[in-house]
């Protein structure tokens, strides 16, 4: 249930794991890191004391209550001019699936494209539990928006047989993160997909 309470200037998503942008907030190094500074996803609970301004969501949201802009008539608009194509730039390579994140919920709908994207954090659960050294969050993060959920899972299933081929100790965090790295990151190489955190300009 979408809330929009424009007297206390309060406006909640439905699904504050997608972003109105097509950034998969559900799959962001943020929204999983504790404290303060983690971030709620778009409009999520308390968003508006932690984020400036986003004219997507101000157009998308606050004036039109969408949920995503896929969902708006005007969509795409000359918002996305910056966003999309070969030429579109943004620091943090994830942005790289909002087209075709919005495009496909254009298609087919929020819900379909949500149950797809709960897949993709519920693998990205399963890598945090059992495979985070403190250090490897980011590339896990990066890694489920942008790698097939079949390859996801491939990943997983081939680590836990090489751990266990290897007898490495289930407290052994740091090489069994190694180990998913390198089968995730060699996937990503034999598929083309780059998953450095950002790129330069």
């Amino acid at each position: 249930m979408r809330n929009y309470d424009c007297m206390n200037a309060t406006f909640e998503k439905q699904y504050p794991t997608l972003g109105c942008c097509g950034l998969d907030c559900g799959l962001c190094p943020r929204y999983y890191i504790e404290g303060r500074s983690r971030c709620p996803g778009c409009c999520g609970p308390e968003f508006f004391t932690k984020h400036p301004g986003c004219s997507h969501i101000t157009c998308c949201v606050k004036k039109n209550h969408l949920e995503i802009c896929a969902e708006c008539d005007e969509f795409p608009c000359s918002k996305f001019d910056h966003w999309f194509g070969d030429e579109a730039y943004d620091s943090f390579v994830t942005h790289k699936k909002a087209e075709s994140n919005l495009y496909y919920i254009k298609k087919h709908g929020v819900q379909k494209f949500i149950e797809q994207q709960k897949l993709r954090i519920e693998l990205l659960q399963e890598m945090l539990h059992e495979f985070n050294d403190g250090r490897s969050r980011s590339f896990y993060c990066i890694a489920t928006a942008l790698l097939s959920i079949q390859d996801l899972k491939k990943s997983l299933d081939t680590a836990r047989n090489e751990i266990k081929k290897l007898h490495v100790k289930n407290n052994d965090i740091k090489l069994k993160a190694s180990i998913l790295r390198w089968i995730i990151q060699d996937i990503a190489d034999n598929t083309n997909i780059d998953l450095k955190l950002r790129k330069p300009k």
